[in-house]
């Protein structure tokens, strides 16, 4: 079993030079190097759910609760707190 705070390394082929570019141009702006950029990326991308466990999550809240609202409901309150 590995341990969690092990540094592991990762190699990722056939990045386009137009992609490189963007992505270290951000570092760059953000200070960084493109390493320290894309690492922080991929630690948030992996802290945020899924769509799939997003709608999951949705469905088992709405289960839960018995939720009931219409859409058209949804579109009421909406209005109301526009004015």
């Amino acid at each position: 079993m590995r341990n969690a705070c092990m540094p592991v390394s990762m190699t990722i082929r056939g990045i386009p030079n137009e992609v490189r570019d963007a992505l270290a141009e951000r570092a760059s702006r953000a200070g960084q190097s493109l390493q320290e950029y894309v690492r922080a990326e991929l630690i948030e991308l992996a802290r945020r759910p899924t769509m799939a466990e997003l709608m999951e999550r949705i469905r088992a809240r709405k289960a839960a609760t018995s939720s009931a609202v219409t859409t058209e409901q949804v579109l009421h309150n909406l209005d109301e707190d526009r004015r």
